[in-house]
């Protein structure tokens, strides 16, 4: 909006194949050289040294039972010698040299964390003492010189030392150094933008690197931990996961409680429950622009009579509309309270549905507040009620509304609460275990990451989005496929057109190209603007209605199923066997009906596809 981009796409989209691909050409391409050894494939196990490795072992005074570390552990909790050796050898011996082929070209080795990063340092200069010291160095944040070695590394000056950098975040982006032509995986990486972050410091281009009218032409990734392999096999581009905030955890806590006061029949616990979303609604800043965007939705759901009618759609809308809006709460200096506020709403859902859980949260309860300041006046004041819940009697034939009172009695004091002490991390081991040449494999990989394909198509389908849901209204097609109802192939064509008046880019018969698995393209439509909440629970209401002893697991199965069809307007068999239906039980629904009923179920799902 700020940039009035129409859609809100980008202006433009510039991939790296293009920036690589055009004459000119913009940025450099990279070449891939994978390293391992057993050590970095398989982890470090006693019982699978040779002789000689744990001959080495009992003279480094190492008791053989502790040597049990999986690949993930190494450089974090241990750190090999050898193996690093080998790590920076490679490099030494194997990347792409300057200076007539005199000196190693700018390297940046990105280290697992600073202790990895300064033992490195060290092993380089046990390695080749030929060097200045200056050559290898670490740049982290803790380092009161990181700007200046970083401003060195940068510098072109024939008199500038570093040469190779070790990094840990510092470098990993916006560093702009053209000359660096070889980059050292030395860690594992998970964040797939941060990957090609990484990979984005040595793509510029500098000319004249190697000799007058020599160019840079390429860089070299030697990549140690398999990151591309991990990537190309099962990375899957997805939107960003935004953390949720304690307010909308909350929120979220008191819609399960209200559901399990409503299943156990607990109409004073639902009561209760309701009061407090209601409350919880009514407290969103209404100068917020988030807020004012969606007043509609709020005002009409946060009526009264409208929670505590509490059906499929008004939990729908507090779910998926009005509970990620509980970001935009400011509670600060509150935090304290709203921990406590949502460990007693847990608590409360557990005890109701006389969940093993409840054991847990009851001793975490204790635990908190037995670490209130007793010597405090504020405290002392309530000391009465903390020792009732301290003791057992308290606890034989609690229910939820004593937890309500625990919770408004004792909320406010809880910023008094000690805070605990850190356990002080364990020192990692270096070890000097040798590695066994024969378990090298060093090949040139041929990188297949995907292009940006589905980042498009996350951008195509929020304009597509924009312009339906602001034609549902007053076009009754879209009315219909929301409805679930069938539409004829006239009406979609006029549909088309008539999205096409209001963005001529937008052509719907595209969607049967980006939803392969709709049968038809008002179902493709279907995925994108989501079906009509009410309607979806119509068609659910016979089954349970012909079920009427359904289980707790069985009716919060099909409330999510219901939850995932107003939403994408459809599901596929496969993603019932993943979550979050497996979060209730870990076969799904295969574990949860019989085949019977689990026959009637499949068969609700199938209308939606129809």
């Amino acid at each position: 909006d700020m940039f009035k981009c129409e859609g809100k796409d980008p202006t433009a989209s510039y991939e790296f194949s293009e920036a690589i691909e055009n004459v000119p050409r913009f940025l450099n391409p990279f070449e891939v050289v994978t390293f391992t050894t057993k050590f970095l494939r398989d982890g470090i196990k006693y019982s699978e040294l040779n002789d000689d490795q744990k001959r080495q072992l009992e003279e480094d005074g190492v008791v053989p039972e502790t040597v049990q570390f999986e690949k993930d552990r190494l450089d974090k909790a241990i750190y090999n010698k050898p193996t690093n050796f080998e790590i920076l050898r490679n490099l030494m011996e194997n990347g792409i040299r300057v200076k007539d082929g005199t000196q190693i070209g700018k390297t940046i080795i990105f280290a697992r964390n600073i202790r990895h990063a300064r033992l490195l340092e060290g092993w380089f200069q046990e390695l080749y003492p030929q060097y200045d010291p200056g050559f290898c160095q670490t740049i982290v944040s803790e380092d009161p010189r990181a700007e200046s070695l970083i401003d060195e590394f940068k510098s072109n000056d024939e008199n500038a030392k570093l040469t190779v950098a070790i990094s840990v975040d510092m470098l990993d982006t916006g560093v702009d150094v053209p000359e660096i032509v070889n980059l050292v995986f030395a860690k594992p990486v998970y964040s797939y933008v941060k990957f090609w972050q990484m990979i984005g410091r040595g793509t510029r281009l500098k000319e004249n690197l190697f000799g007058e009218g020599k160019d840079k032409t390429h860089f070299l990734i030697f990549d140690h931990w398999g990151n591309f392999e991990r990537f190309e096999k099962s990375y899957k581009q997805a939107a960003p996961q935004r953390s949720k905030s304690m307010t909308e955890r909350l929120f979220e806590a008191r819609i399960t409680l209200a559901e399990s006061a409503l299943e156990k029949q607990n109409n004073e616990s639902f009561e209760a429950a309701i009061a407090l979303i209601g409350k919880d609604i009514k407290a969103l800043p209404a100068k917020s622009i988030p807020i004012q965007e969606n007043w509609k939705t709020i005002h009409s759901t946060g009526k009264l009579e409208t929670l505590q009618q509490f059906d499929a759609a008004t939990k729908a809308t507090l779910q998926q509309d009005i509970a990620p809006l509980m970001q935009w709460r400011d509670i600060t200096g509150h935090n304290e309270a709203y921990k406590f506020d949502l460990l007693i709403a847990r608590l409360q859902s557990s005890l109701l549905l006389e969940s093993s859980d409840a054991d847990d949260l009851r001793d975490e309860l204790k635990d908190l507040v037995g670490g209130l300041r007793s010597n405090l006046s504020q405290v002392k004041a309530k000391m009465p009620l903390i020792d009732e819940v301290k003791g057992s009697e308290f606890w034989k034939n609690v229910s939820t509304a004593d937890l309500e009172k625990v919770r408004k009695e004792l909320r406010g004091i809880f910023k008094y609460r000690r805070k605990p002490t850190p356990v002080p991390r364990a020192e990692a081991k270096v070890l000097n275990i040798a590695e066994d040449a024969a378990g090298y494999e060093v090949k040139k990989h041929k990188v297949k990451l995907a292009d940006l394909d589905q980042m498009e198509m996350v951008a195509y389908r929020a304009r597509v989005h924009k312009v339906l849901m602001d034609l549902i209204e007053e076009n009754e097609t879209l009315r219909k496929i929301r409805l679930g109802e069938p539409v004829d192939e006239s009406d979609l064509e006029k549909l088309c057109s008539l999205v096409l008046t209001q963005d001529p880019s937008l052509d719907l018969n595209d969607l049967r190209e980006y939803f392969e698995h709709a049968d038809s393209l008002d179902e493709a439509i279907r995925s994108i603007i989501g079906m009509d909440a009410k309607a979806v629970h119509t068609r659910f209401t016979e089954l349970v209605q012909a079920h009427p002893n359904m289980g707790a697991h069985q009716i919060k199965f099909l409330d999510l199923l219901q939850n995932h069809i107003a939403k994408f307007g459809s599901i596929q068999l496969d993603q019932l066997y993943g979550p979050p239906f497996t979060n209730i039980h870990s076969d799904s629904l295969d574990g949860l009906f019989d085949d019977d009923l689990a026959e009637e179920l499949f068969e609700i799902i199938e209308s939606f596809r129809t």
